[in-house]
């Protein structure tokens, strides 16, 4: 099967599939991420599934079979919470928090991601140059930077907090 041709399979195919599956297992986006992933495997099998002469048949099988391993893994994982007893209570982010992860968002992703890595995963200067791929001066250079930017968002608010505006 031609690329274009497994396109046109696809075009012709993939809504009746997900009605299908819709049908077999009640839930409307599992049943269009099982296709869509059934699909992906059909790709790389294109060839196979010319020589068969059934390739809706194996697209639906596959899909039907993606979606039964999903529902063992979330049958398995409830049963181990059930056996483990259900999560601690966490409290909620409080106003500091909220506050600092929307001064990060405003910071360059390339900052915010050297801040987390060095204060939040505790990595060395040298440790995030490997990991991210920069050098350790553009490193120290995204962390004087965020830090900077950091500060001066920081201190916004907690100053009109102070003078009563």
């Amino acid at each position: 099967m031609t690329v274009e041709e497994f396109e046109e399979f696809y075009a012709q195919t993939v809504a009746r599939l997900t009605g299908q599956l819709y049908v077999m297992l009640g839930d409307l986006h599992e049943a269009q991420d099982v296709v869509q992933e059934a699909f992906v495997k059909g790709w790389s099998r294109r060839r196979q599934l010319e020589r068969d002469g059934r390739p809706e048949a194996w697209i639906r099988t596959v899909a039907w079979r993606l979606a039964v391993s999903r529902w063992r893994f979330r049958r398995r994982s409830a049963e181990a919470w059930r056996r483990s007893g259900a999560p601690p209570d966490v409290e909620g982010p409080g106003p500091e928090q909220v506050v600092l992860v929307e001064a990060l968002r405003e910071l360059p992703p390339q900052q915010r991601r050297t801040l987390a890595l060095h204060y939040l995963c505790d990595l060395t200067v040298e440790q995030i140059a490997q990991e991210t791929h920069l050098s350790a001066s553009t490193v120290k250079t995204h962390l004087a930077r965020g830090r900077g930017a950091l500060a001066l968002r920081l201190q916004g608010p907690c100053r009109e907090e102070a003078s009563g505006d």
